[in-house]
């Protein structure tokens, strides 16, 4: 596209200061945030986007889970729009770019259109989905999972957090339940710029990662159920010891995953144990297996050992077990025009850049149910996400922004006077 040269990018400085500031509402105790769906630093955070979004001249729809739709027009009126976001939603220990980045960067992109005078033919939507992280509410990617049928919107607002709360009940609290029926906007294309979350980018050292695939994921909640007894006073013959077949189940998880290399991984990250106390078996264990590959095959068959080898290990200490899935999505290949919108746009800046697979989930998995989809990735230090210490540098939120506002300019299509 002639109208596309180098010298088309984003306002760097201005994207970093917008990042700023979102990590304000919601801080972290160690510098990251903790931002999580449906709280009040939620609508906060929602509301500031909003702000920001209507100062830039988008009109904002709201669906019944809570997604944001912040449209700038295009020149043709019967043309589906370009979806370009992510989720501003954080872990309870989270840091200041995950998710956000693809929002903000999003909104930067739109931004920078309006200061060179850029008209488009097709619409561009900014998008934030609702509960993408998945900590609060299981599963993780749920609002933009509802909006791809992949979930029914009765089985959403049911699903409940540690304290028993309902994600309805607190989506309307919070004041963000919109109107607008889920699924029904149609979509030309959809682009999400991400942070790596891994440490590939960095250790090649390549500004832009050309995200081709998403790997698959299963997440596993296995609940176990034991005799609650007296640590000091029971024999260790006569123990039913949930908490015992849960260390034997992890080792066995991380025997699974090592045995199916290369590209799968495994292993359990939250648990639950009941009455968790010092001197108590525990009766009931809750904890989930989160297992992913991009190899469907092999996800498949790990699932399958795993239960399996899980109930055999709780039969052997004759302690009880029940799994339910509460998290899934199949490995995703990106669509390969919008593939090489991202890779010739990296190219046409000078950005270095290679192709990546996604080791974590995203929402760009669910939009490619439902429209051409991809990805943008960019470095962060150490690979680090998930956690308050990450980090990534102003030039790399800048590099990934530059790449997404063209990529997503090759789609909307510019209109030249």
């Amino acid at each position: 596209m002639s109208a596309l040269t180098a010298n088309l990018t984003v306002n760097g400085d201005r994207l970093w200061d917008s990042l700023m500031q979102m990590a304000k509402i919601g801080p972290g105790i160690a510098g990251g945030c903790n931002r999580q769906t449906l709280t009040d630093e939620d609508a906060e955070g929602r509301a500031l986007f909003q702000e920001w979004s209507e100062a830039a001249g988008m009109t904002m729809g709201v669906d019944t889970m809570g997604n944001m739709f912040m449209t700038r027009a295009g020149t043709d009126p019967d043309a589906l729009p370009v979806y370009v976001g992510s989720h501003l939603d954080t872990q309870p220990t989270g840091g200041k770019y995950d998710g956000v980045l693809g929002v903000l960067g999003a909104l930067e992109a739109v931004r920078s259109m309006n200061d060179l005078g850029i008209k488009t033919k097709h619409p561009i939507v900014v998008v934030n989905w609702t509960n993408e992280e998945g900590a609060r509410f299981a599963p993780a990617m749920l609002a933009s999972g509802v909006f791809a049928g992949m979930h029914t919107q009765d089985y959403a607002y049911n699903r409940t957090d540690l304290e028993g709360k309902k994600f309805g009940d607190e989506l309307a609290r919070i004041g963000w339940k919109g109107e607008e029926e889920v699924g029904a906007r149609k979509m030309h294309a959809y682009y999400e710029l991400h942070i790596e979350q891994g440490p590939i980018l960095e250790a090649e050292g390549k500004d832009i990662g050309v995200v081709t695939h998403c790997q698959g994921l299963w997440w596993l909640e296995f609940t176990l159920t034991g005799k609650e007894a007296h640590t000091g006073s029971t024999p260790m013959p006569m123990r039913v010891n949930a908490g015992l077949a849960m260390s034997r189940i992890l080792e066995m998880v991380q025997e699974v995953a090592t045995a199916n290399q290369p590209d799968a991984v495994g292993g359990v990250g939250q648990m639950q144990f009941a009455p968790n106390s010092r001197n108590v078996l525990p009766g009931k264990v809750v904890f989930t297996v989160d297992i992913r590959t991009p190899n469907q095959a092999k996800l498949d068959a790990m699932r399958a050992e795993i239960e399996k080898r899980g109930a055999e290990i709780c039969a052997d200490l004759g302690v009880g077990c029940s799994v339910e899935a509460v998290g899934h999505f199949d490995p995703v290949t990106f669509t390969p025009e919008l593939v090489s919108n991202v890779r010739n746009a990296a190219e046409r800046l000078g950005y270095s850049h290679m192709d990546l697979i996604s080791g974590a989930g995203h929402d760009a998995c669910w939009a490619a149910k439902v429209a051409p989809a991809t990805m943008v990735m960019c470095p962060c230090v150490g690979g680090l996400s998930h956690n308050e210490a990450e980090e990534i540098s102003p030039e790399w939120a800048k590099a990934g922004t530059d790449v997404l506002l063209h990529a997503v300019l090759e789609s909307a299509v510019i209109v030249e006077e």
